[in-house]
């Protein structure tokens, strides 16, 4: 695949890495297990715009949870365990979002061809969509874990479209929608015939972490599993910084549980994206996206080396 040049890389600098990990440069020479990416990508919004500075205002925010050294409940310190590593922000031409999906997709495909695992922030919800061409090229249509107050599964919309994603991601066959599962979900969509199993927020907010893990654990199997977390997925009263608020979502602390009560399954990436930091209130949005991305690495660490949790 040709990939484009980005002349003038608006949002290219990076300011912090996510953690204060080190910054890798050449990804064929990196150790990094996991490399963390940042799209500033946000023309394929409906609602509110900002999204393109969610990935910079996640790691500024993830200088909150730096300090803790062994992250609570955990029994370990991350940094013993897992190797992690930002490669910055995409370079792409802005104005031109097939350069965004061109340059996105040769991207991630470096990182899972090398044997790595990729954590992208967002950027709009678009973005999952090269990622997902990346994944299935090594491995096949994968389990997705889909967290949104949306379905993102619409029919219609334009070429790049932040609403259409998981539709041409079945069409594509990007994804095994037999063992993938949408969580949260609480605006219109059409039932009939719809390709994933969905758990309603309303359902999770009256079930549990507990009861939801059930049923994503049978959904899912065995499969290879990529996880989509559109920090929309929460209710606005702890991620107002998002351009698609919904009322009546998930808690934070339901959000980490799910996130957490996926140690043990074949976890291979993960996204957050919809962080709009124009809409938030004393970051409280790019908190939660930051603790949710740390949450998923600690998971990861856990399984490989069957680690658990402080009782």
């Amino acid at each position: 695949m040709s990939v484009a040049n980005a002349d003038l890389p608006l949002y290219g600098e990076l300011g912090m890495t996510f953690m204060q990990w080190p910054q890798v440069t050449n990804l064929e020479r990196s150790d990094a297990e996991v490399v963390v990416t940042g799209v500033p990508f946000d023309l394929a919004t409906s609602g509110r715009p900002g999204a393109r500075l969610g990935a910079a205002a996640i790691r500024q925010a993830s200088a909150n949870l730096i300090w803790e050294g062994a992250r609570w409940p955990w029994s370990f310190a991350l940094d013993d365990y897992l190797a992690v590593e930002d490669s910055g922000n995409l370079l792409f031409k802005h104005g031109e979002p097939q350069t965004l999906v061109d340059n996105l997709e040769a991207h991630i495909g470096s990182i899972v061809s090398s044997g790595k695992k990729a954590l992208t922030f967002g950027g709009d919800h678009f973005i999952t969509l090269p990622v997902l061409r990346a994944y299935a090229k090594k491995y096949g249509p994968v389990a997705l874990v889909h967290v949104d107050a949306h379905t993102d599964t619409y029919s219609g919309g334009s070429r790049y479209d932040h609403g259409t994603i998981f539709h041409h991601a079945v069409q594509e066959g990007l994804v095994d929608h037999e063992h993938s599962i949408q969580l949260g979900i609480r605006t219109s969509y059409t039932v009939e015939g719809h390709p994933f199993e969905v758990l309603d927020a309303a359902w999770i907010n009256d079930h549990g972490p507990t009861a939801t893990l059930e049923r994503i654990r049978a959904r899912v199997g065995d499969k290879p599993i990529y996880v989509s977390f559109d920090i929309d997925g929460l209710d606005p009263a702890f991620a107002p910084g998002t351009g698609t608020p919904v009322v009546a979502g998930l808690t934070v602390d339901c959000a980490l549980k799910l996130i957490r009560g996926l140690q043990g399954l074949d976890l291979i990436g993960m996204d957050v994206v919809e962080v709009a930091p124009a809409y938030d209130n004393a970051e409280i949005t790019a908190l939660a996206g930051a603790t949710l991305a740390l949450e998923f690495l600690y998971v990861l660490a856990a399984t490989t080396h069957s680690l658990g949790v402080h009782k």
